[in-house]
């Protein structure tokens, strides 16, 4: 794994392993299968782009995809290390931000997945990394970035939720509880989470996360235009993972940007 400099990153601790005991098995999910059917039309090398703990990057090189990662948290990067070598597997992972990525070759298609623009809650900062993104694609090569609608009138403002799930390597009890808010005036949700540990009903662990903010919401006009300002000379906006071209109504949906 290369690093960079020393970032700051949100995904740490608890949050990360979270986010790995509870998005880490990529089986069930429509977006594996449409990048794979994407991967078969357009060609290799691929880089996951904010790779996290290896969601998909595992599970393509386990298919023989030449693919690289990169990610801004060292302990999500960690974890995605340790799981590559847990399957036997060699995987090439850099530390670094999207916003000045800085990668030794170039792609023919680039996965900034799991809406994971959406977390750069700067418009210059989101601006710098759709043009290092670009910049990183081979002549032809294609960003493949999924946006979310994170707010429509009619919905509410704020939502909590609980998840609780139990880990069968040590029988602990692993407890998340949320609290999001989404600001009209700003375009942004705010988060809140406390996650806890616990080990025959004694708390071992216990952290508070506090994301303001968290992410932007896009429109499909938005983000259209963000993949114009980087200078993809094609572009297509489809409904969630499906091939078919997005509605006024899709509040999930991908971008396909051919440089």
């Amino acid at each position: 794994m290369e690093r960079g400099a020393t970032l700051a990153y949100e995904y740490r601790g608890l949050m990360a392993e979270t986010w790995d005991f509870l998005r880490g098995d990529p089986s069930g999910r429509d977006d594996r299968d449409f990048y794979l059917g994407l991967i078969a039309q357009v060609g290799q090398p691929v880089l996951d782009a904010g790779c996290g703990t290896g969601r998909l990057l595992l599970d393509y090189l386990d298919a023989g995809i030449d693919i690289d990662g990169v990610d801004i948290s060292p302990e999500m990067l960690r974890l995605c290390h340790e799981k590559a070598e847990t399957r036997g597997l060699s995987s090439r992972l850099f530390e670094q931000a999207l916003e000045s990525l800085s990668l030794p070759r170039r792609y023919r298609i680039i996965l900034a997945s799991s809406s994971v623009l959406q977390l750069i809650t700067g418009g210059a900062a989101v601006r710098d990394a759709m043009e290092q993104l670009h910049a990183h694609l081979l002549p032809g090569g294609m960003l493949i970035a999924p946006f979310m609608t994170l707010w429509k009138e009619g919905l509410p403002l704020q939502r909590e939720w609980e998840n609780v799930r139990i880990r069968e390597e040590d029988g602990a009890m692993l407890q998340r509880m949320g609290r999001v808010w989404y600001d009209p005036k700003d375009a942004c949700e705010h988060t809140e989470d406390l996650y806890q540990v616990l080990i025959a009903g004694e708390l071992v662990a216990v952290e508070h996360h506090r994301r303001s903010p968290a992410s932007r919401s896009y429109t499909q006009e938005q983000a259209r235009a963000l993949f114009e300002d980087a200078g993809f000379r094609e572009i297509h906006v489809v409904g969630g993972f499906t091939q078919r071209p997005a509605t006024a109504g899709d509040m999930l949906f991908t971008l396909l940007g051919v440089k």
